[in-house]
């Protein structure tokens, strides 16, 4: 079975067939995913999601991006995580690709993120974008080592991915890694220990080859499996064996179904 380890099935697209996207799923041996959270207005669609499904679990936190939304504190993110089905901290993170001037509030934020995962006991769901010089600056000040966490959607360096793995994080590859302009991030996906990889589809974006340029959705993490199972020369069920382990590993307040 395959996990997606980083969905969005609250976003009006999946929303609208949950359904048939669960199906999809099913049908594609995707037993578990996780739904994460981008401003807490609404995190109670993500719960939901995750209460009317076994399968299914949720995470809490505000997406770097969102500027005009209600700003999280630490005790608020902690409420809001006491949930037996939220098993993660975020998105947060720092996105300079969009907020070009690397406003200050976008720091302060994800610090408040990472000590709200430290308080917590769970870990972190890190997205960083033309940012990974700051955020591995502030995962250090801010002791984000001691909650653990994935970087998802990675996109950056080896030499990023060699510090997130000090750091004792995990790296988490999207469709993005089946993408034929992709070279670097390939090598990337080469180099990243087994016990530390795991797979998502960050739905509905991103679909990956075959389905470029469609409404994403967890069905299709078995594309990227597949992807890096040809790039490490790996059979198939060896990587989905090991990135369904290692989601479980992480996100250790997560029931299997």
């Amino acid at each position: 079975m395959f996990v997606d380890s980083h969905c969005h099935l609250d976003f009006p697209d999946l929303a609208a067939r949950e359904d048939a996207v669960l199906a999809a799923m099913a049908a594609n041996r995707v037993g578990h995913a996780l739904c994460v959270s981008v401003k807490l207005e609404d995190f109670p669609r993500v719960l939901a999601l995750a209460e009317r499904h076994a399968n299914l679990f949720a995470s809490v936190g505000v997406h770097p991006d969102n500027d005009d939304v209600e700003e999280p504190d630490d005790a608020r993110l902690g409420t809001l995580a006491d949930h037996p089905k939220v098993v993660a901290i975020g998105e947060t993170g720092l996105d300079y690709h969009w907020q070009k001037d690397a406003p200050e509030w976008q720091r302060a934020r994800f610090r408040t993120h990472i000590r709200a995962a430290r308080a917590c006991g769970k870990p972190l769901i890190i997205h960083t974008r033309s940012a990974a010089a700051d955020t591995l600056r502030l995962m250090r000040e801010e002791d984000a080592a001691g909650a653990g966490g994935v970087m998802h959607c990675f996109t950056e360096t080896r030499e990023v991915a060699e510090a997130a793995l000090d750091l004792g994080f995990y790296i988490s590859f999207s469709g993005i890694v089946t993408f034929r302009n992709a070279a670097e991030l390939k090598a990337v996906a080469q180099y990243v220990p087994l016990d530390r990889l795991l797979i998502e589809t960050d739905a509905p974006y991103l679909a990956p080859v075959p389905h470029r340029g469609k409404t994403n959705e967890p069905a299709w993490v078995v594309h990227v499996a597949e992807e890096i199972a040809r790039l490490r020369n790996e059979p198939l069920e060896h990587i989905a064996a090991a990135t369904t382990e290692n989601f479980f590993r992480l996100f250790r307040h997560a029931r299997r179904s």
